[in-house]
């Protein structure tokens, strides 16, 4: 009952922790401004206004956990490109003029268009990210709309002034209404995600099929071959086996262990992808994502192994406490990183689930492009084999050398 009970506090701390209130724990999320503003004249004087809603975002944004960058075009696309960014508020070139001519057109009959301000998502990132970016994006740009909007009025009113006796013509009531938030905001997508990509989450529950394949796999096999060997019973129904132990030390018990799950892995990578297909879900670059997958269910079920083999049942739920109740909340599949509490964010230095998503999803949806995550996933998937390698052949040596085998317990 305790160790049930203590379980179910960590697994519903960590989950509710991290998908309650995302807004309320944003840090460092990173969005990007561009001004590609020119400048222009405006009541005659020069002025870019450009330069003023980016030097408005840059004084105000990062107070609210955001990570803002003020880059050039091209960097912003690379860092989009790579998944670095989460979106983009890109001023254009003309957009001082383009203000300017509305101004214009506000007291002569010019036809003219609304100045525009593209924010670009990133949905490759995830789907909350991308709400995220317009929710940030969309307050912003909304409070620098009414001071423009303010700025336009008056230099409009400026412009009017009394002819012959005749008062003041008067700006007109729709008139007044569009100069007061001149600008729109075109909302766009950079890089749309294709169809079969369930809006981004596939790359999450892909991941989430890598570490199960692994992690059960691992505890299916362990079960089994115990059972094998004679180290452990079998039931099936009211029926009841229990064959003579064999005699195999620790270590070769390991070892046997590790190779079944060496040999289910690929078969289960090519099982993952098969469905995939079947199911329509784009995967373009296929032997990539065998390999990666191959290797992390084989990362995960050597380490799983070798915990329970050092530990025995208590290694049962140090497993699962590692691979999913840990992983899930700080992998950074629904929720970013940086809307996590920063104690859970903070786990996805190290926790496997995070390190094979980032892999997983440089793979499925950034061209398989080692920046954006795929060069950090195999290297630290390659790391946590190693570790599992080197932690169950030490312990179980070190079992075996003093003479620790799996005997029954003798009075």
């Amino acid at each position: 009952m305790v160790v049930v009970s203590l379980l179910m506090t960590l697994l519903a701390t960590m989950y509710l922790a991290y998908v309650v209130n995302p807004a309320k724990h944003l840090h460092d999320f990173p969005i990007a401004v561009v001004n590609q503003d020119s400048g222009d004249v405006l009541g005659g004087q020069p002025v870019n206004i450009g330069s003023q809603i980016s030097d408005s975002l840059t004084q105000t944004l990062p107070g609210n956990g955001i990570d803002l960058r003020v880059l050039g075009i091209d960097d912003a696309r690379a860092q989009l490109d790579d998944g670095t960014l989460y979106g983009a508020i890109v001023i254009p070139a003309d957009f001082t003029t383009s203000l300017a001519a509305f101004a214009a057109a506000s007291v002569t009959p010019t036809q003219v268009t609304q100045p525009a301000v593209t924010v670009y998502t990133n949905p490759r990132t995830g789907s909350f990210a991308a709400g995220v970016v317009q929710s940030v994006a969309g307050t912003a740009l909304a409070q620098a709309n009414q001071r423009i909007g303010q700025q336009l009025t008056t230099t409009v009113n400026a412009q009017l002034q009394p002819t012959a006796g005749a008062p003041a013509p008067e700006v007109g009531g729709l008139t007044r209404l569009m100069l007061a938030a001149p600008i729109t905001v075109a909302v766009t997508a950079y890089h749309p995600l294709p169809d079969g990509t369930g809006g981004g989450l596939t790359a999450f529950f892909y991941t989430m099929m890598v570490l199960l394949a692994g992690f059960t796999g691992a505890m299916v096999i362990n079960a089994m071959v115990d059972a094998s060997l004679g180290f452990a019973p079998t039931e099936f129904g009211p029926w009841y086996v229990h064959y003579p132990p064999t005699p195999i030390s620790r270590l070769r018990t390991l070892l046997l262990k590790w190779g079944i799950i060496a040999g289910t892995a690929p078969i289960v990578s090519a099982i993952f992808m098969a469905v995939g297909y079947a199911l329509g879900m784009p995967i373009d670059r296929p032997p990539a994502l065998f390999l990666y997958s191959s290797v992390a269910i084989l990362a995960v079920g050597v380490t799983a192994l070798s915990i329970v083999s050092a530990l025995g049942t208590a290694g049962l739920l140090i497993n699962l406490v590692l691979f999913i109740v840990l992983g899930l909340p700080s992998s950074g599949g629904t929720i970013p990183i940086e809307a996590l509490p920063k104690t859970v964010a903070r786990l996805a230095d190290f926790e496997p689930m995070h390190q094979v998503y980032l892999g997983i999803r440089a793979i499925l949806y950034f061209d398989a492009d080692g920046a954006a995550g795929l060069t950090r996933g195999v290297l630290m998937t390659l790391f946590g084999l190693v570790i599992g390698l080197v932690l169950g052949a030490a312990v179980t040596s070190y079992y075996d050398r003093k003479e620790l085998h799996r005997t029954p317990a003798t009075e």
